[in-house]
């Protein structure tokens, strides 16, 4: 009995092994497909998310149906439409009898907010509102450009009337025999204006020497030149102003 007890105790290799080795293994093995599984896997959605698609997915198709129908003109089997011939209306023609009634029916506008029919819907209102703040701005922008333009058409103005003043004065101080400012300092007095502060002379100012110029001397400054007689500056002349000529 006690070598058969001995071969059995020496038979029995399971002792020898650890009790929780395979465990583990196991354990490892199964949690892995777990923890993928669960972040592929799409949340589906609820019952009233379905509900809530289904309602907008058939408003949509109702909405469609509807303005289709629209574009279709009422047959002639309808009961409105025989009741109104009846009436003497013909197709295509206004309600009315003396032609200032509806040719078209009353236009539809598909609602489908809670609002009553007073209050625009706010999507609409929205984009209403976007489109008025775009042109407000538009419209400010070409206010602004037109000022500016207008200004800096002034200021061209102004200097041109400034340098065609001291032309003219320098022409008649030349016909009176005056001492007349030299063309070279001239010149740099004219660089210097843009950088300066603008010498304050007015167009009635550059029209008084225009016409002394002419009546006196039958000179015209933007001609260039002195005629012989008065007569000859008013027939060959086409005015008194630069714009003139």
């Amino acid at each position: 009995m006690a070598e058969g007890e001995d071969e059995d105790y020496m038979g029995d290799l399971s002792q020898f092994l650890p009790p929780e080795a395979s465990v583990p293994s196991k354990k490892v093995s199964n949690s892995k497909p777990v923890v993928s599984n669960s972040t592929n896997k799409r949340k589906p959605l609820s019952w009233q998310e379905q509900r809530k698609l289904k309602r907008q997915q058939k408003q949509v198709e109702e909405d469609q149906q509807t303005l289709s129908n629209l574009e279709s003109a009422i047959p002639q089997s309808n009961i409105g439409f025989k009741m109104l011939k009846q009436m003497g209306y013909t197709p295509g023609s206004t309600l009315g009898k003396d032609g200032s009634g509806r040719a078209e029916p009353v236009a539809l506008e598909i609602r489908r907010g809670r609002a009553g029919l007073g209050k625009e819907d706010s999507r609409l209102e929205k984009a209403r509102k976007e489109i008025e703040k775009l042109e407000s701005e538009k419209m400010k922008e070409k206010e602004l450009l037109v000022e500016f333009e207008h200004r800096q058409k002034e200021r061209w103005k102004g200097r041109r009337i400034v340098v065609n003043f001291h032309k003219a004065e320098a022409v008649l101080a030349q016909l009176e025999n005056r001492e007349v400012v030299e063309e070279d300092k001239e010149e740099e007095e004219g660089e210097k204006e843009e950088e300066e502060e603008e010498e304050i002379i007015t167009e009635e100012d550059l029209l008084k020497i225009l016409m002394k110029l002419r009546d006196e001397y039958h000179y015209c400054l933007f001609c260039g030149c002195r005629y012989e007689s008065l007569e000859a500056l008013v027939d060959n002349c086409p005015g008194i102003m630069e714009e003139d000529h």
